[in-house]
Order: C-alpha cells, then structure tokens, then sequence
C-alpha cells in the first residue's frame, strides 16, 4: 500500500503564488511513491479543523501558506493528538519559522526537501488552552500582523507591516504585569513582550538573542519596559538593532512563565491574534511534533545527533 499524503494550502497566501506552482509541487510528490489528497483552505482556522480531524489519518502532512496556517496546522495536530509528521512550503509575507530553519524559499525545492529530507522534532509553545509554532506576544506592533489588510500584505509583502508599525510609534501603550518563572520573578510596567523559539520575527533577526535552538526545550523571552523619555526610547531602540546591552530590556530563557496583568492584554500567536488575556500560562512542549527539513548534517537550530 501506498505512503498516503495530506497536502493543505493557502490559496491566498503570498499573492496566491502558489497557483503557479500547484501542479509541478505535486508532481513531484506523487513521483516520490505518494498518493495525495488537496485541501485548499475554505476560510480561517479551517486547515486547523482538518488537521484535528484527519490528520492521523496520514504518512505525511504538508502544509503550504504564511506562518499562521503553519500555526494551524501544527495547532490541529497537536488537538488531535496526532505523530503526523508535518512538511512546510512557505509561501507568506514574511515566513519567520521558515527563515529559521533555513526552508528554501524555493516552492519546488522545499517540496523536493519535504520528500527526501528527514522528519526532526521541535518545540511547540502552550499557550493556556492554544498552541503556537514560533511566538507569542504582546503591545507595540504584535497586532500589525492581523490588523494589516490581506490584499495589502500580497501587494507589499514586508514593507506593509512596517509601514502599518510605524503609524504606532506616537501612541505607545503600555502594560502593568508581574513574570513569573523559575529562572526569575519581576513586576514592571511593558510596552512589549515574546516568548518565541525563532531566529527571525516579523522578518527580523537578532531579536530573539544568540543561541536559538528550537528542539532544546526552552524559549527565549523579551520583555520591554516602558521608556519615560525619548532618550529611554532611543536606547531601547539603539539596543533592538544593535545589540547594545540596556536596562530597558529584559532577556531569559525559561521552559515554563505565567504573565499576570490587571486588565485584559491583546495577544498575537505566529502573527494571528491569540485573544485577550488578563493571565497566561505558556509552557514549551518539546519535541511536540516533527517537520522535515532537507537531509544535512549541519541542519541549523536543530540537534541532529539526537
């Protein structure tokens, strides 16, 4: 009996590019011994009632799309209970998870590395009763994302988070909140918060601080306090990009954090929104679920020697 394929894409997922590409991607996985059954994305959190539902039902489940439907699908598997392995073709605006696994962003070469690469766990993050792949986060930009206009995102990929970020700048609000975790305890006032397992965030790297590995089972947290002038700003932000040690910064990494704050905080999960929060409990999940990545002994930010 044949190896069974469940391959679920994202139609309008990067100017819809994958319409090109459809037939060649499966042309390549039927050569390699699958029988595939097509699930275009009908509306949102629908690749994630698939995955629930059929996803044991599989060899191989692949997804294709922005890191949200990733966040779908891997969401779906993780409801369902499933040991599915997952392939990623990336085909968002920024693809973040991506870029740190270094998946081409080569439609046909990623599909070629789905097929003969080889399945390694990684991490996935628990947040309360939801899941997440790469992030989740709070205050100044984390709703651009979700807020910004699909049509706008094809049309100007990166530049159209930047260009809806900016408009945020004179209106910075901030949040009183008490982390708690085993490496520390600390009450602050934040403007912005991540708990995320990437080298790359909103198309940024050097965000997330050295060492990123994403099957070690610990997550990086950032948490920015809020500048009380603009020479506090320019710091904060004169460390984001440099790297410049501040004050102002709050960097850890932890397995496990519970955030408290006194009203209710707007999350974002891999760059869809996540709810409105007053307590949160996110906890890493190591090695919740596997992806195949090209086979390389020097695969990066992953632990090839387990």
């Amino acid at each position: 009996m044949g190896k069974r394929m469940l391959f679920i894409f994202n139609p309008r997922a990067g100017k819809g590019s994958i319409k090109n590409r459809l037939v060649d991607i499966l042309d390549i996985f039927v050569k390699a011994g699958y029988e595939v059954t097509v699930h275009p994305t009908q509306a949102y959190r629908d690749g994630q009632r698939v995955a629930r539902r059929k996803g044991g039902e599989y060899d191989l489940l692949v997804t294709s799309g922005g890191d949200g439907t990733l966040d779908e699908i891997v969401t779906g598997i993780m409801e369902g209970g499933h040991s599915t392995p997952v392939g990623y073709i990336p085909a968002g605006s920024t693809n973040d998870f991506a870029n740190s696994l270094h998946v081409s962003k080569n439609m046909l070469e990623a599909a070629v590395d789905i097929v003969e690469g080889r399945a390694h766990a990684f991490d996935v993050g628990k947040f309360n009763d939801d899941f997440f792949v790469y992030i989740a986060a709070f205050g100044l930009f984390t709703d651009v994302s979700y807020e910004t206009n699909q049509d706008l995102k094809n049309i100007l990929g990166h530049a159209a988070y930047i260009l809806e970020g900016t408009q945020r700048l004179f209106n910075i609000r901030s949040y009183n909140m008490r982390i708690e975790s085993r490496e520390c305890a600390m009450d602050g006032e934040f403007i912005f918060g991540m708990v995320s397992n990437a080298t790359s965030v909103g198309g940024f790297r050097k965000l997330t601080g050295p060492d990123v590995m994403l099957d070690d089972g610990v997550f990086e947290v950032m948490l920015v306090h809020r500048p009380k002038n603009i020479l506090e700003l320019n710091e904060i932000i004169a460390s984001l990009l440099g790297g410049a040690d501040t004050k102002l910064i709050e960097s850890f990494k932890t397995s496990s954090l519970k955030i408290s704050c006194e009203g209710p905080v707007s999350w974002t999960l891999d760059g869809e929104f996540g709810g409105e929060h007053r307590e949160v409990e996110i906890t890493n999940m190591k090695h919740a679920v596997q992806i195949m990545i090209a086979e390389d002994d020097t695969v990066p930010l992953i632990n090839t020697q387990v």
